[in-house]
């Protein structure tokens, strides 16, 4: 388990939005939303990563009471019908009776009109972004293939490797028996990596060996290509088959254990393998943009303390 910061909520307020408060418990659920993968390491967060997930979870705070105070300015509505499909679509998600009632006691102290008013809420939020973002966002299949057309070179994919690390650092100015020290825990992780069946098992030991930043990942880069990777470790990555695991490669300022998951050769995607994709890709970009300039007017006109 990675080392980090565990953030215990005691509902005191973090922001306060037009005279609207919301908490540190509202903040930490952002924020679990953010990075899920806290849930896996007992609440923390990585140290290094916790004040930017911090702020994009006020960021994300912020927006959605905004976007609900526009709406309730707008005087929309939901109708109890709506509401009392949401509320049983709400409770269906839970695995038992005894995991709805958990959630109740924690997040609505036992109340259902508490539980009702969250879900209208979230009900108002996503009317509203329906009609200012999503609906603004639709491209058609004409404006998706000129879009290819123009930008043909974008879908030129050169050779990549999919892969996971484990790194041992090696401090700076090291001596030789620092060195040594760091050698002897890099070949104790290999004997093992070398032994892990499957991406999860070897996930598992960068998780407990690895001190670079992908360690909070399963030690996952994904897909990066030659030029995005330290010589050495290119050299080697490269010419490794899928699942196999390399022996210790010097790179840097560290020893590196890497595994295989997929080798890409380089080609050139067509229309109809990246039409699908690319419509995504375009509704989302014009999905960002529409969020901003929504957050932007909207926080032009409110009263946004943070506590």
């Amino acid at each position: 388990m990675f080392k980090g910061t565990t953030i215990t909520p005691k509902g005191k307020a973090v922001v306060r939005i037009n005279g609207t408060v919301l908490t540190d418990r509202d903040l930490l659920r952002e924020m679990m939303t953010i990075f899920p993968y806290a849930r896996q390491h007992g609440g923390k967060f990585p140290q290094s990563m916790e004040a930017d997930i911090r702020r994009g979870a006020l960021d994300m705070m912020e927006f959605e009471e905004l976007v609900y105070q526009e709406a309730q300015h707008r005087n929309m509505s939901v109708t109890p019908a709506r509401l009392d499909r949401a509320i049983k679509a709400f409770r269906d998600q839970f695995s038992s009776a005894d995991d709805f009632h958990s959630y109740l006691k924690a997040e609505c102290n036992n109340s259902m009109p508490k539980l009702r008013e969250k879900v209208r809420r979230s009900l108002m939020i996503d009317d509203l972004l329906m009609v200012e973002i999503t609906q603004k966002a639709l491209v058609s299949d004409a404006q998706v293939q000129a879009y290819y057309q123009k930008n043909t070179a974008k879908f030129y994919s050169p050779e990549s490797v999919s892969i996971q690390t484990i790194s041992l650092i090696i401090p700076d100015h090291a001596n030789a028996q620092q060195e040594a020290s760091v050698r002897k825990r890099a070949e104790d992780a290999l004997q093992q990596a070398k032994k892990a069946k499957n991406y999860e098992g070897f996930g598992m030991l960068a998780e407990k060996f690895s001190e670079d930043d992908w360690r909070v990942m399963m030690g996952d880069h994904q897909s990066v290509t030659r030029d995005k990777m330290p010589q050495e470790v290119a050299k080697v990555a490269f010419a490794l088959k899928p699942g196999e695991v390399s022996d210790l490669i010097r790179a840097e300022n560290s020893w590196c254990i890497v595994r295989l998951n997929s080798h890409e050769q380089p080609h050139q995607a067509t229309f109809d393998q990246v039409k699908a994709s690319l419509k995504k890709e375009l509704v989302a970009s014009r999905i960002d943009t529409l969020r901003g300039t929504l957050h932007q007017q909207l926080r032009k006109k409110a009263r946004v303390e943070e506590l």
